[in-house]
């Protein structure tokens, strides 16, 4: 038999090991989270799938059963011709589905039957969910933490940046997650992926860290916009030690300009995500901010944001829930640019090997 089934914790063992990994469920539920790697073969689109799930409640379970064989049968062939042709022998894939196997097993026979060895999840993507949720706890506080701490716009995803491209280990919380994490954090036309999208791009990094080196990552809230970060994860980030990182006001309120840019060139959008402050600011001092921003002062509203919403909060949050910040080494660049980062990410390594 050249089909068998593995467990999900077997198969993330081997993930490696596969000539391929086989996503066999809609494009949708694809694109909600997927394994590492996962290429996408659907056994029903997403429309074929409606169509069925209406056949199955409308007209009766049987009746669905054929019209969903001649359409994944169908589409099976298509991704033959499109993918396998160029195939050898030896390619040796890992297909799930769902959960009840329905679809991967309908792959999965056929590509046995041409003489390929397959491997298929049993329990599809929910029993892999369940495995990476179950792993987390115990794999997030293996691994030793520098948390780069320091107020808004101080360039600690740039700092992170400069660390990675030196080579280090380097855990970018707000890349995975498609935000900037704070309230006007929410970049224009990049939407945020599912929580199991970001739960699993975060296990599949920390899985892949040497535990003999630190993992670089940055002091975040509980959230990243509506993203949770992983309980253990954030317990283990705030035991870390931290690296505290300075920059003047003056290059704090530059670098801002430049990586919100997006609202320097469309003011409108600024003013609307300005709303999101009045609860907290209160509506007459929000207004003043919207009124700056209409006549040009967009340079001194990032500024006052600075001074009178960002620094004073940070500074409480920081303390409160990081134990080791108190005791923390004061880094500095000396200016915001990439060469300067630079410098100072090389700096860091040294002392720290």
């Amino acid at each position: 038999m050249n089909v068998k089934h593995v467990s999900a914790a077997d198969a993330i063992a081997q993930l490696n090991a596969y000539s391929a990994v086989i996503d066999a469920r809609s494009e949708d539920e694809y694109l909600e989270d997927h394994l590492p790697g996962a290429v996408n073969w659907p056994s029903l689109n997403n429309e074929e799938r409606r169509l069925i799930g209406t056949i199955y409640t409308q007209v009766n379970p049987f009746e669905a059963k054929k019209r969903g064989a001649a359409l994944v049968a169908a589409n099976i062939a298509r991704h033959i011709e499109r993918e396998l042709l160029d195939k050898p022998k030896t390619w040796q894939p890992l297909i799930y589905c769902w959960r009840g196997g329905k679809r991967s097993n309908a792959l999965a026979l056929v590509l046995g039957e041409i003489g390929l060895r397959v491997a298929v999840i049993e329990g599809g993507y929910k029993a892999f969910r369940g495995a990476v949720l179950a792993s987390l706890p115990e794999l997030a506080p293996s691994l030793s933490y520098r948390v780069i701490c320091g107020p808004t716009g101080s360039g600690k995803t740039r700092l992170l940046q400069a660390l990675a491209q030196a080579g280090a280990q380097v855990l970018d919380l707000e890349a995975l997650a498609s935000h900037r994490s704070s309230v006007l954090g929410q970049i224009p036309g990049q939407p945020q992926p599912s929580q199991k999208r970001f739960d699993n791009l975060v296990w599949n990094a920390l899985r892949q860290f040497d535990p003999a080196r630190p993992v670089f990552i940055e002091s975040e809230s509980k959230k990243v916009g509506n993203l949770a970060i992983p309980d253990s994860l954030m317990l283990a980030m705030r035991a870390s030690p931290c690296l505290d990182l300075q920059l003047s006001d003056d290059e704090r309120v530059a670098l801002l300009l430049e990586d919100y840019d997006f609202f320097v060139q469309d003011t409108a959008l600024f003013c609307d995500r300005l709303d999101a402050l009045v609860e907290l600011r209160g509506k007459a001092l929000v207004q003043t901010w919207k009124g700056k921003v209409h006549t040009g002062q967009i340079e001194a509203v990032v500024r006052e944001l600075l001074t009178t919403h960002y620094d004073p909060g940070y500074a409480r949050s920081i303390q409160r829930n990081f134990s080791q910040y108190g005791t923390s080494k004061k880094i500095a660049a000396s200016d915001r640019s990439a060469g300067a980062m630079g410098q100072l990410a090389r700096q860091i390594l040294a002392e720290s090997t």
